[in-house]
C-alpha cells in the first residue's frame, strides 16, 4: 500500500505527480515571473504533501474530501509565499502551513467549545511556531514561546491540550481477541473520598522531601509539560541525566507515600 493512501473523491492518488527539485525551481522561478500554468504545475506536483499530512486525519471522524481542500489551500498559500532564494526544500516551508490549516479547520469544527481567549491563545503558538520553524527549520521551545507571547510557560500546553480532538467515553481501546475494553472502563470515579485527599496530603509532603532539583524537574515535566530534552537544555545537562533524576525523583515520591 502506498505511504499516501488517502481515499479522495474523483481523484486516483497513485496517479499523481510528483516534481523533481530541478523542475520545482524551474517552476518557481516562472511563478515568480507571473506564469500562472507554472503555479498550477507546482499545486498539482506536490499534493502528496497534503496527502502525506493527512493520514494521521484518515479515519471516520473527519470527510477526507474536506480536508483535502483545505489542505490544498494551505499549499497554494505555501507556493504564494515560498522564497527560493533562501535556499530552503519547499517542503520544509510547505508542510507546517499545510498541517496548520488543516488542524485550524478541525479545531474550529470541533463539538467541544473552548474558551475564546484560550483559543486565540492557541491560534498565536500555533502561528509562532510556523513563522519560527519556516525561519529556523525547527521547533521553538515552550520556554521561547512563552518569552515571545509574554505568557506563563503551563499556559502554553494547557492551551495546545484545549484544544486536541475529544475522544469518545466508547472509543475502543484494547480487544485481545475477547471482550473490547472501552475507555469508559478505565475512567476513574471523580467523587471526591477521604482517600483522594489523604494521597494529595501524602503527595503534597513528598513532593516537599525530595531534593530541589528532583522537584523542579517533576514539575517541568508533568505541570508545565517541558520534554526532558527542552529541561536538559535549561539545566546545561544531558537528556540521560534529566531521565534518571526523574526516574529517582518519581520512586522517592512513591517511596514516601506509602
Amino acid at each position: 500500500m502506498s505511504k499516501y493512501k488517502v481515499d479522495i473523491t474523483g481523484i486516483n492518488t497513485n496517479d499523481i505527480k510528483v516534481l523533481t527539485s530541478e523542475e520545482q525551481m524551474e517552476l518557481f522561478k516562472k511563478y515568480k515571473q507571473g506564469d500562472q500554468e507554472a503555479k498550477r504545475l507546482l499545486t498539482e506536483g506536490n499534493l502528496k504533501l497534503v496527502l502525506s499530512i493527512l493520514r494521521k486525519f484518515n479515519n471516520q471522524k473527519y470527510n477526507m474530501d474536506d480536508l483535502f481542500q483545505i489542505g490544498c489551500v494551505g499549499l497554494i498559500k505555501a507556493i504564494d509565499n515560498f522564497d527560493p532564494n533562501y535556499g530552503v526544500m519547499f517542503s520544509t516551508y510547505a508542510v507546517p502551513l499545510i498541517s496548520g490549516e488543516v488542524k485550524r479547520y478541525v479545531r474550529d469544527n470541533s463539538p467541544v467549545r473552548v474558551s475564546r481567549s484560550i483559543k486565540d491563545l492557541a491560534y498565536k503558538i500555533l502561528k509562532y511556531k510556523e513563522v519560527y520553524f519556516a525561519k529556523n527549520g525547527k521547533e521553538p521551545t515552550n520556554e521561547m514561546i512563552a518569552k515571545e507571547l509574554d505568557v506563563e510557560e503551563y499556559q502554553i500546553a494547557n492551551a495546545i491540550d484545549s484544544l486536541k480532538e475529544p475522544m469518545s467515553i466508547f472509543e475502543p481501546i484494547y480487544n485481545d481477541g475477547g471482550d473490547t475494553i472501552y475507555l469508559l472502563d478505565q475512567i476513574a470515579d471523580k467523587k471526591e473520598s477521604k482517600k483522594d485527599k489523604d494521597m494529595l496530603i501524602s503527595l503534597n509532603k513528598a513532593l516537599k522531601q525530595i531534593k530541589q532539583r528532583e522537584r523542579e524537574i517533576l514539575i517541568d515535566r508533568y505541570i508545565i509539560g517541558k520534554t526532558q530534552m527542552e529541561i536538559a537544555k535549561s539545566l546545561a545537562i544531558s537528556q540521560a541525566q534529566v531521565s534518571r533524576i526523574e526516574k529517582n525523583a518519581i520512586n522517592n515520591v512513591k517511596r514516601l507515600i506509602k
